[in-house]
C-alpha cells in the first residue's frame, strides 16, 4: 500500500471522531511509531474499551465461533472477546499479516458489522491496523474485497508531535534533549537485516532503559542500550551526546569559543557528534538568501568558516561531511555560504599560518 497523503499523530485523533464513528477505517504505518497506542487513546477518549485482536495470533473460529444447538438448530457463537453487550472499539492489529482465511472471516464484521447473528452494539467502531511490505515486516496482500471495505490512512513519525507528549510522559531527559537537537534522528526506516532500529517506541525503550539504571550509568553500559534499541549511527551520535551532557561540552560552548573541537584520539565519537550538531545548526539558521540574513546569521556564517578550518586541520573528513551534498547531489547548506567558504578559507590558512 503506496502512502499518498499521510496524517501525523496529532491528526488522527480528529480524523478518526469524523471516520471510525461511520466506517472501518486500516491505519498504515512503520513498524513503532505508535498506531497501537494511538488507537487506545482514541478509544478511551470516547469512553470506549479497547478490545485489541492480533491478526497473526488468530483462526477463523477464533472469529465466527464454534457451532451449537438452539432449538434443534446449529448457529455459530462467536466467542465472548467480541460478542459484548456494550459499544465498543474493535482493534484489529496486525490485520494484513494474518492467514487469508482469516481475512475472509473479517468481511462481514468489517462491512456489516456483523458476524452471524451477532452484530456490534450501536456506537462501537472497527480500526484495523498493519505495517506495509516495504517496511520489511510480515505482511500478506489483503483481497481486494477486504480494501473496499475500509478508509485507508497512513501514519507518519512526527518529531514535533512524538516531542510534545513525551514531554509530559516521563520520557528522560536525555532522550528529550537529544531529539530536540536532532529530530531526523527520531525514526529510520527497517534495515533489511535483523539488527535494531530507530523509532519512537525505540526511544522510549531506551528511556525506560535509562530510568531503571540511573544518570550514573556507565558509558560500556549506555553503550549496550543503545546500540541495543537504535541503528548504529543513531547509538553513536546518542552516546557521545551524553558525554557532552557530563562533561558540559556542547556546540554553544564551540560556537562562543569557550571551548575548542574535542582533538583526543578517545573522543572520536564526540567530534563527530558536534559536527554533525554544527551542521544542523548552519542549516537551520543560516537564510537562503544572505541579503536576508540577521546580525546573528552573518555572525554565524563568520565563526563558521572558521570552525570549518579549524575542523578540517583535525579530520578533513569530518569537515567535508559538514558541507557536503544530500544523497541527491544538492547543496543542504546555502549557496552563498559555500560560495564564501571556497573564497575565504585560503586567506584563514594563511593567517593562521
Amino acid at each position: 500500500m503506496r502512502a499518498t497523503v499521510s496524517v501525523t499523530p496529532v491528526q488522527l485523533p480528529e480524523v478518526l471522531l469524523h471516520l471510525a464513528v461511520v466506517r472501518p477505517v486500516f491505519l498504515w504505518g512503520s513498524p513503532g511509531i505508535g498506531k497501537s497506542s494511538l488507537v487506545r487513546a482514541f478509544a478511551e477518549s470516547l469512553g470506549l474499551e479497547c478490545v485489541t485482536l492480533l491478526g497473526t495470533q488468530l483462526a477463523p473460529e477464533d472469529l465466527i465461533g464454534v457451532p451449537e444447538l438452539v432449538g434443534g438448530r446449529s448457529r455459530f457463537a462467536p466467542p465472548e472477546t467480541i460478542a459484548r453487550d456494550e459499544p465498543y472499539c474493535l482493534f484489529l492489529d496486525e490485520l494484513n499479516a494474518s492467514s487469508p482465511e482469516v481475512q475472509k472471516a473479517f468481511y462481514s464484521l468489517i462491512l456489516d458489522r456483523r458476524i452471524g447473528t451477532y452484530e456490534l452494539p450501536a456506537g462501537s467502531v472497527v480500526i484495523g491496523a498493519g505495517n506495509r511490505a516495504t517496511d520489511g515486516a510480515l505482511a500478506r496482500p489483503m483481497p481486494s474485497a477486504l480494501v473496499n471495505r475500509m478508509v485507508h490512512l497512513h501514519l507518519e513519525a512526527s518529531a514535533k508531535d512524538w516531542l510534545e507528549w513525551a514531554g509530559g510522559a516521563g520520557v528522560h531527559g536525555w532522550v528529550l534533549d537529544y531529539l530536540t537537537q536532532r529530530p531526523d534522528h527520531l525514526w529510520s526506516p527497517p534495515p533489511k537485516v535483523e539488527e535494531p532500529f530507530s523509532t519512537p517506541r525505540a526511544w522510549h525503550m531506551l528511556s525506560d532503559a535509562l530510568h531503571s539504571y540511573g544518570d550514573d550509568i556507565g558509558e560500556d553500559l549506555l553503550g549496550v542500550l543503545a546500540f541495543g534499541t537504535l541503528t548504529a549511527a543513531h547509538a553513536s551520535a546518542f552516546k557521545a551526546y551524553v558525554k557532552t551532557v557530563r562533561h558540559a561540552y556542547g556546540l554553544e560552548a564551540v560556537l562562543r569559543g569557550d571551548a575548542r573541537w574535542p582533538h583526543a584520539p578517545a573522543d572520536r565519537d564526540l567530534l563527530y557528534f558536534l559536527a554533525e550538531a554544527f551542521r544542523a545548526r548552519l542549516v537551520k539558521q543560516l537564510p537562503h538568501d544572505k541579503a536576508h540574513a540577521s546580525p546573528a546569521g552573518r555572525q554565524l556564517a563568520h565563526r563558521g568558516k572558521a570552525l570549518l578550518l579549524e575542523l578540517a586541520e583535525l579530520s578533513l573528513e569530518i569537515a567535508q561531511m559538514v558541507i557536503a551534498a544530500d544523497d541527491d547531489g544538492n547543496p543542504v547548506l546555502p549557496t552563498w555560504f559555500l560560495v564564501e567558504v571556497t573564497r575565504d578559507l585560503p586567506r584563514l590558512v594563511a593567517a593562521r599560518t
